[in-house]
């Protein structure tokens, strides 16, 4: 039988919030000086649920300790522009490694980011994937030697989505499995999904030679969510497949036909690139189609100084699909933005 020919995809933006929905004067955000960056949006029990990065900082200590000093935290909003915070997941510990952050002395969890909770049906828990690194503020991007942890919530069932979350290990980490194309950034972010049987994973990482021109991602898989998670071959990786030079932080969705559609930050415009958040699509999971970059301009007023990390492709009935985003704005403080996009289906 012939392959089944799958029409086109594409988004076009609907419309979108025109201030910001969670920022510095949201109830339980006064002691975060630097906002939020990536993490995950999810929509859970009819409520709208953020897994944060929360760039704390700490006062009277200028904004690069604001990427250092950071938490996972769980926010919730009935509608989406009224936020909650709910509790604080895990906190690094700020503490500076010597030398070049990879030691026996080396503070293994100084940074935490990129909170994804993703269910587990075999063990019917919650998973929390995260990513911890060393850092040295003397060696840019100062986050270093990036560990992909999994934690478990102690709350079984789908239900548990809140934890609290108890770290059972590493499941991905530099070493001996690292691949030419990964930087001293370690593993730098992780999102799975799953496709058929199997598990996969996409992963970031930066700086080769010490150089920030590249961020690009590759894919990992497991037979099972909870591991082991092998990195994919070099036919596969890095994913140049979607833009040679920057994909960071992709979160997957499966649409209705079956198809993936992976959001994530395309990168800031001082690289070359258009600085919007931008998709890519798959028929099976493993091969992505190049990014198409999302102009929320077109319909949304700029509140933005810089686009940053799209948290989630929400559907909201019909080909109606809901994103949270992070972005800079002239300030210390980056907020969370909202809008709303439909699925074009072409012939």
């Amino acid at each position: 039988m012939p392959a089944k020919r799958f029409p086109a995809i594409s988004f076009e933006v609907i419309d979108g919030h025109p201030t910001p929905v969670l920022d510095q004067n949201t109830p339980g955000a006064e002691d975060i000086l630097g906002g939020f960056e990536g993490g995950r949006v999810m929509h859970l029990d009819g409520m709208y649920h953020y897994f944060a990065t929360e760039r704390a900082g700490r006062e009277g200590v200028e904004k690069y300790f604001d990427r250092i000093r950071t938490r996972l935290a769980h926010w919730r909003s009935c509608d989406g522009l009224a936020w909650e915070r709910v509790s604080t997941l895990f906190e690094s510990t700020a503490r500076e490694s010597s030398g070049d952050g990879n030691g026996p002395d080396a503070d293994r969890r100084g940074v935490l980011f990129a909170p994804m909770p993703e269910f587990d049906p075999d063990e019917d828990r919650w998973s929390l994937f995260y990513v911890a690194y060393t850092w040295v503020k003397a060696i840019e991007p100062n986050h270093l030697h990036g560990r992909i942890w999994r934690a478990v919530s102690t709350v079984p069932g789908p239900g548990g989505y809140g934890g609290p979350y108890e770290d059972v290990g590493v499941i991905l980490e530099p070493g001996p499995e690292s691949q030419p194309w990964e930087g001293h950034q370690g593993v730098a972010a992780f999102f799975p999904y799953a496709v058929g049987d199997k598990w996969y994973g996409f992963y970031c990482t930066a700086y080769q030679g010490g150089k920030p021109e590249i961020w690009p991602s590759g894919l990992a898989w497991a037979p099972r969510l909870a591991g082991p998670w092998t990195r994919c071959g070099l036919d596969i990786n890095p994913c140049t497949c979607i833009h040679p030079k920057f994909v960071e932080n992709p979160i997957v969705t499966q649409i209705p036909d079956g198809r993936y559609v992976a959001v994530f930050d395309g990168g800031p415009a001082y690289l070359g690139v258009p600085g919007h958040f931008a998709y890519t699509t798959s028929e099976d999971g493993v091969h992505w189609t190049p990014a198409v970059y999302v102009d929320l301009e077109s319909k949304v007023e700029k509140w933005w100084t810089a686009m940053r990390t799209p948290l989630c492709l929400l559907p909201e009935g019909g080909d109606v699909y809901r994103v949270f985003y992070t972005a800079r704005v002239a300030g210390r403080f980056f907020p969370m933005g909202t809008a709303r996009l439909r699925l074009v289906l072409g012939d």
